[in-house]
């Protein structure tokens, strides 16, 4: 069986019969700290770099998803430049267990 690490968007999705059941993400609470952030060009269909950029991990990358499900419903294709989204600092997620 599969076990998956804090990072993970999978963390906390039950497992069944050694299959992941439905997908179950972590809340990541809105905070006054958060940075109110508007695309770049360089982050266009890349959540990845975003994550990296910010947080040094690439694995974070479903944070601005989670964050900001009412702007982005797809993680990759709806963070296109010029659209502004909320990113949860890193100490926020680190309480989180991230």
């Amino acid at each position: 069986m599969a076990t998956y690490n804090t990072t993970s968007p999978y963390f906390s999705t039950p497992m069944t019969d050694g299959y992941l059941d439905i997908a179950a993400f972590r809340d990541i609470p809105n905070e006054p700290t958060d940075i109110l952030y508007e695309i770049l060009a360089q982050h266009q269909h890349r959540p990845d770099l975003l994550a990296y950029d910010f947080y040094g991990d690439v694995k974070l990358w479903w944070v601005f998803a989670v964050r900001n499900k009412n702007i982005l419903k797809d993680p990759v294709y709806d963070l296109v430049a010029g659209q502004k989204i909320r990113i949860p600092q890193i100490d926020n997620l680190r309480a989180l267990g991230l």
